[in-house]
């Protein structure tokens, strides 16, 4: 089987690159924290690629219940047929909804799933697919059977730090904290993704973003997506490299800036802090 490595459009770090390969290799959940943007998701997408292997992705929200992702019963369904009597009703199997881990565990080749945003859902979340996730089997009550993997899946689970997880969790997982990008690193995705950019164009649009990551007070710094999605407007309006800002002491607005600033916070402080520095230039 091939390892994990950077491709054309995902550059990985060698740290990362590690961490993907030393999960497969120990069969062990890949944990990869980072803030939003930092590429966790498309992740997975590039790990199976990589692999040659189908993705299973299972995005877990605020009221998601682990049970959701082995299976659910449908009674209410089930009550309905007896009521109308529908044949069915005879077999409790048919009214068994397979979850994402189901499908994983009873797929014809290994796959990758990938479980994200974990910290989205209630505290005890992880720790009822503790057992799961290691044996790689659960047990449905309804029908008294054992699902049991038939090949042991890759699984990569991310979080974005908004709650902390439990210890149990934590030790049975190969844990990865992805790093924001450096500049040398920036460079490279954004070549990447637009090989054709101006290369004065993307040395000073960089030199805004990361500038403007480093204004304290911001309540959500821009990060990877919103570079890329900002050099896009940028590209497309054919900007002058004259209209980017360079230099701190006349902080200004970013043209374009609601690509990069996501909240009216952080445009009354730029804005703020622009006035300051246009008064002290």
């Amino acid at each position: 089987m091939a390892g994990f490595k950077s491709t054309e459009k995902y550059i990985a770090t060698r740290d990362l690159e590690v961490a993907v390969n030393a999960a497969v290799t120990l069969q062990r959940p890949l944990l990869v924290k980072g803030e939003p943007g930092t590429g966790k998701t498309v992740l997975a997408h590039e790990v199976a690629a990589a692999l040659g292997r189908p993705l299973i992705e299972w995005h877990i929200k605020s009221t998601t219940k682990a049970q959701q992702g082995l299976y659910e019963y449908d009674a209410v369904s089930r009550l309905r047929d007896g009521q109308l009597g529908d044949p069915r009703v005879h077999d409790i199997g048919n009214y068994i909804v397979r979850g994402k881990l189901w499908d994983a565990f009873e797929a014809d080749e290994q796959v990758v799933v990938l479980i994200d945003e974990v910290d989205k859902a209630d505290i005890e979340f992880p720790n009822d697919l503790l057992l799961e996730l290691d044996r790689m089997q659960f047990f449905v009550y309804e029908t008294r059977k054992t699902v049991a993997a038939r090949h042991r899946p890759v699984v990569i689970i991310t979080s974005n730090n908004e709650k902390e997880l439990p210890d149990a969790f934590l030790r049975r997982c190969f844990f990865h904290y992805i790093r924001f990008p450096d500049r040398e690193t920036m460079e490279r995705i954004v070549q990447a993704h637009y090989p054709d950019i101006r290369k004065d164009l993307a040395r000073e649009a960089l030199n805004v973003f990361f500038q403007v990551r480093d204004v304290p007070g911001l309540k959500k710094k821009p990060a990877t997506s919103e570079l890329l999605d900002w050099l896009k407007l940028l590209m497309v309006e054919d900007m002058p490299v004259d209209a980017l800002r360079t230099n701190e002491k006349h902080l200004v607005i970013p043209p374009l800036y609601g690509a990069l600033l996501k909240n009216e916070q952080d445009v009354h402080l730029f804005e703020r802090l622009a006035f300051l520095a246009r008064r002290g230039a």
